[in-house]
């Protein structure tokens, strides 16, 4: 296509074609660098799927790939691959607390997947928490601390213990 076929081609006709064009080119390479590094062909086959719908969704996707496109490609990918195994650790943590619990007690498999998917969406909050307000919100919600006792046991001031907590709070209430 040359310049000036491009400029009377509608907008999404050419992200269409250029999404074809990148998904034809490098899923396949994709897929199989996804599936090295997860050892699942499932789970790559879903990573390598997600990453596409990302570029898709990206607002650099219509302007520009860029001149490697594989490094676009691997970049997303490997942010998904480390949401995979995070999501993971906490359904793994998940089911071996489940493991515990009296049979009679244990929720059901739809209960269970809107349980790990709210758990998932806490853990990605408290990881985008700054360490401290994190460590601070923690000893308060787990350890069942006062503001007074984290402050003790902290040494920062109470005023900055409840500058924390807000922040948490707030982080808290803009979950979905």
């Amino acid at each position: 296509m040359t310049d000036d076929e491009e400029g009377a081609v509608p907008a999404t006709d050419l992200a269409a074609h250029r999404i074809h064009v990148l998904y034809t080119d490098h899923h396949g390479w994709l897929y199989g660098w996804l599936r090295c590094k997860l050892g699942n062909a499932c789970d790559a086959a879903d990573l390598a799927h997600d990453t596409f719908l990302r570029v898709m969704a990206s607002q650099r996707m219509p302007v520009h790939l860029g001149e490697e496109p594989r490094a676009l490609l691997t970049h997303i990918a490997k942010g998904l691959v480390i949401d995979h195994w995070r999501r993971q650790d906490v359904e793994r943590a998940y089911l071996e607390a489940l493991a515990h619990l009296p049979e009679t007690e244990i929720p059901s498999p739809e209960t269970r997947l809107l349980i790990l998917e709210a758990l998932c969406r806490i853990e990605t909050m408290l990881r985008g928490l700054p360490v401290r307000t994190r460590d601070i919100f923690l000893l308060a919600q787990l350890d069942g601390l006062t503001y007074r006792q984290i402050a003790d046991q902290t040494g920062f001031s109470l005023i900055t213990i409840k500058r924390h907590m807000r922040t948490a709070f707030v982080a808290c209430l803009m979950l979905d």
